[in-house]
């Protein structure tokens, strides 16, 4: 079984994305890598594990100031662009775990790899802690700004199959989001996403306002890319600024420095349960042909060990092969509808 890294995408590469494909390794007895990128510096790098990591040179680095889709076609050299031809040529190659360019990730999705049969678009579909001993997934949180009733649709489908998998759960709670509850609220594409979702193969639980997706009673959350991104930056942005805050009051006060003493552990499970992208890995690119996970840019050595890890139990409990067959449901649920009809 083997993974493909682009060694070169993200901030702290490649030292942090090598480290963490060593990790992965190091637990993994039956995993092998293929890093992609500059092979005179990543020889230097993966000492100790030679013969499990294959390196595939790739002189050149797609940036984020890169326009997406120029940088695919016209940087076939880059770290990037060869995982995505490495990913799609060899059979022995699962998946491709990347923290580059989110706009070069996606055109690079569609134009090497393409779509599952019958998905209209890809979707990214990131996890986040809830206020309850569970998690929710986003799903889309930027792949898809512009949107259309039957993108949602599939949205809800993938997403109900990627949740199902890593919580074990076949019958997730599905709910639109929306700026109210009540049925027939918000806009247009809301309101015919609406309709569809509710004669869909999942357990769809209606409208749900943005205070209530990390309230526990969702699985997954239903929008399009550029709500679902507003949501996602808006909610890192607002437990970021919770927490600076809270260092700083309790830096202010001699009491509250001794209380921290006493509630250290109570802390430290605080920050590993909203750490939550070190225990999952990054956002895959659900309804691609083969596996595709999206690590954020700043992400560093646990992050990629994750998304590794990720890549295998998605693999191994097919996930594709999940949303394929949950498409065929759909297309039977609408013939029998309209011979109902």
């Amino acid at each position: 079984m083997k993974v493909v890294v682009d060694a070169y995408g993200g901030d702290n590469a490649p030292y942090e994305i090598v480290e963490g494909v060593k990790l992965a390794l190091k637990d993994n007895k039956n995993l092998n890598i293929v890093l992609c990128g500059k092979q005179s510096e990543l020889k230097n790098l993966i000492n100790g594990y030679e013969d499990r990591i294959e390196i595939v040179d790739a002189s050149e680095v797609i940036l984020n100031e890169d326009h997406p889709t120029q940088a695919i076609r016209q940087k076939k050299d880059s770290s990037l662009v060869r995982a995505y031809d490495v990913l799609k040529e060899r059979e022995d190659v699962i998946g491709l775990v990347t923290a580059g360019s989110t706009g070069a990730v996606l055109v690079g999705a569609i134009m090497k790899i393409g779509r599952i049969k019958g998905i209209s678009r890809p979707a990214l579909a990131p996890i986040l802690p809830t206020k309850k001993n569970s998690d929710v997934i986003i799903i889309d949180s930027g792949a898809n700004v512009d949107c259309k009733p039957i993108n949602l649709l599939h949205f809800a489908l993938m997403g109900s199959a990627y949740y199902s998998i890593i919580y074990k759960n076949e019958n997730p709670r599905v709910a639109l989001l929306n700026n109210g509850t009540e049925e027939g609220k918000g806009d247009e594409l809301t309101k015919a996403s609406f309709d569809l979702l509710k004669e869909a193969p999942i357990n769809f639980i209606g409208n749900k306002e943005g205070r209530d997706f990390m309230s526990g009673d969702i699985d997954v959350l239903v929008t399009d890319g550029f709500a679902g991104n507003a949501l996602l930056k808006g909610t890192e942005g607002a437990v970021g600024a919770v927490l600076s805050i809270l260092k700083k009051s309790i830096k202010a006060h001699f009491l509250s420095k001794i209380g921290y003493i006493f509630m250290h552990k109570t802390f430290k499970e605080i920050k590993s349960r909203i750490d939550i992208i070190n225990k999952h890995g990054g956002s895959p690119l659900l309804g691609c042909k083969k596996l595709i996970i999206k690590n954020h840019g700043s992400c560093k050595r646990n992050n990629i060990k994750s998304s590794i890890e990720q890549t295998i139990v998605l693999y191994e409990n097919q996930l594709n092969k999940k949303i394929e067959d949950v498409l065929k449901a759909l297309v039977i649920d609408q013939t029998a509808g309209e011979q109902d009809a």
